[in-house]
């Protein structure tokens, strides 16, 4: 082995060296896999990416983890499905958010209503979130679309935040329900729709991530499971999952951050304007 070491231009200790430091990594890699299972048992579709995002490794570089986990199977499917869940009222608002800088949450608000299949039958839920900070305020699950669910959705996000400047939807007619309305407007808040999904895309993006990177997983079978693993995933989406414009916080962690922060640091986000952007 000596002559085969001095042949192609290596030292046995270099071998040695290289042997031991493979061994170290082996072993790193190991308890990754371990971190990044348990990783998973939260937040099932969690995406390569956003794992090292999270796990945050100290001894792999994105890339390499990146091209690690998609070796050991880790890699995750989409599905695509769409069902129409929008019945436009006779009564609509302007768009009153177009090109909106923000810089503080309880600004603007987006809400949004999503379908969940479940054994043949179509439940609903409604999402509303805060833009800025990402996090969601309220939410529940109903067996049918009608506006009772949104008003209650809308209450439970008023029980625990303050009420927020601009509330926005598409222009659905159960978010021109008169008792919904009423509430906003008593709470001081002005309402604004919306016709294109460029515009409500924050609320479109959590009803995606609900279903495609937690209860796709999950599966379901009961009403009661569904309303049950929607909860769940809201508290881990809220509390344990971070994004890239939070910067790499979860909603609830970026919240306390932005307390802590100067007026002139707080990061601003501009609403997307199509009569500008296009």
């Amino acid at each position: 082995m000596n002559q085969l070491y001095q042949t192609i231009g290596i030292s046995k200790q270099a071998v040695s060296q290289y042997a031991r430091r493979q061994a170290v990594f082996d072993g790193r890699v190991s308890q990754l896999i371990l971190e990044a299972d348990d990783l998973r048992e939260d937040h099932p579709g969690c995406g390569v990416e956003k794992m090292y995002d999270i796990l945050d490794p100290d001894f792999i570089g994105r890339d390499r983890f990146i091209e690690t986990m998609m070796d050991l199977g880790y890699r995750i499917k989409r599905k695509k499905n769409y069902k129409r869940t929008t019945i436009a009222g006779k009564k609509f608002y302007p768009n009153l958010i177009k090109g909106l800088r923000i810089n503080a949450p309880n600004v603007l608000w987006q809400s949004d209503i999503t379908y969940l299949p479940l054994n043949g039958k179509h439940y609903y839920a409604v999402f509303i979130i805060d833009v800025y900070t990402k996090k969601i305020v309220g939410f529940i699950v109903s067996d049918n679309m009608r506006a009772q669910a949104n008003l209650e959705a809308l209450k439970m996000a008023l029980k625990e935040n303050n009420a927020p400047e601009i509330h926005n939807s598409d222009r659905g007619s159960q978010y021109t329900y008169h008792k919904y309305i009423d509430l906003l407007v008593s709470n001081g808040t002005k309402i604004s729709m919306s016709l294109s999904g460029l515009d409500n895309a924050y609320a479109e993006r959590i009803n995606r991530t609900i279903k495609e990177e937690y209860l796709d997983y999950w599966k379901p079978e009961t009403s009661v499971q569904l309303k049950e693993c929607v909860a769940k995933a809201v508290k881990n989406y809220n509390e344990k999952r971070t994004h890239k414009n939070l910067p790499k916080m979860s909603p609830n962690n970026f919240e306390e951050y932005w307390l802590t922060l100067k007026p002139e640091d707080r990061p601003i986000i501009t609403i997307f304007n199509n009569e500008i952007n296009n």
